[in-house]
């Protein structure tokens, strides 16, 4: 994806968007609201299972999208004790950035062994990598150690240590459970899989989520294990012309806007280690989205498209 993504980036479509974005650096970007609190938050974040760099060189690449990502105005950053060293070096880079207090940082936590103790333990580890005394939201990853776990987040929101709580899922597999799950507790927030070749999700859990008051973080929104990669579907393919009519001027803006525009999605954490990427991301957060229509247009549109 990275390969195609950069090539995509290099043609004169692309390049019109970046400009955009350069022009409008001074807007404000599009922000939807947190349910239980009115907070609002920008349509996209930045998700980070790429975040543990091997050479100087990546580091600094994703030190740039850090400090890119908020003085854009963005602030959504998701990682996880499962991303490798994500955390450690997500709280480093924000610490030598000094912009730790314009991000909203995500991080989860599990208990394999179904004990509280265990994600006890797991989430101070996640405080001291992320440096930070508060963490704006905890997600029991993948739904391991709900039962457990749920509880001790709610004392940590009462301790003013997080401020907000949630589940997470990837798969369909856990859509059963997580509809279950949803309508029995009280969440803050729901990250689950969604893309214009992924619909699944809207089927039950997006209107659950909606009726119930929960935020929705969207992940793999170019696609991915399930899906499949959405740009390798587009290789070769013009966008749209009618993409204006929302102001989509790349595959990953289209993309892009399709996820957001849903009612019920909060903000989309596409992965991101390259400034590029990223610019032409937040230019989904500037301009017009799609409404039902041009969404029933573009859904058919990909369903059209060879497999």
């Amino acid at each position: 994806m990275k390969i195609h993504r950069r090539e995509a980036l290099k043609i004169g479509v692309a390049a019109a968007a970046c400009a955009s974005v350069a022009v409008a650096a001074e807007s404000p970007l599009l922000a939807k609201r947190i349910p239980k609190s009115g907070e609002r938050l920008p349509v996209i974040g930045v998700g980070t299972n790429n975040y543990s760099p091997s050479t100087p060189e990546e580091r600094a690449a994703r030190k740039e999208v850090l400090q890119s990502l908020t003085r854009n105005g963005a602030k959504v950053i998701d990682t996880a004790p499962a991303y490798r060293e994500s955390e450690r070096v997500i709280g480093a880079l924000l610490a030598e950035l000094g912009n730790r207090d314009q991000a909203f940082i995500a991080t989860k936590v599990t208990a394999a062994s179904g004990t509280r103790e265990e994600g006890a333990a797991m989430l101070e580890e996640s405080f001291a990598r992320l440096q930070t005394k508060v963490i704006d939201l905890v997600q029991v990853h993948n739904l391991i150690g709900t039962a457990v776990l749920l509880p001790l987040l709610r004392e940590r929101v009462t301790e003013k240590r997080i401020r907000y709580l949630g589940v997470t899922t990837w798969t369909d597999t856990q859509y059963a459970e997580l509809a279950t799950i949803l309508r029995r507790e009280t969440l803050d927030f729901v990250q689950l899989d969604y893309s214009i070749g992924n619909r699944g999700a809207a089927e039950e859990l997006l209107p659950i989520a909606a009726d119930r008051g929960v935020a929705v973080l969207v992940n793999v929104p170019f696609g991915g294990r399930r899906a499949g990669n959405l740009f390798s579907r587009v290789r070769g393919v013009a966008l749209p012309d009618w993409a204006k009519e929302f102001d989509a001027t790349s595959w990953g803006q289209f993309f892009l806007k399709y996820v957001v525009s849903h009612p019920a999605v909060t903000c989309a954490i596409p992965g991101m280690t390259q400034r590029a990427n990223l610019e032409d991301n937040l230019g989904v957060a500037r301009g017009r989205l799609p409404d039902a229509a041009l969404r029933t247009r573009m859904e058919a549109f990909w369903d059209a498209l060879p497999a």
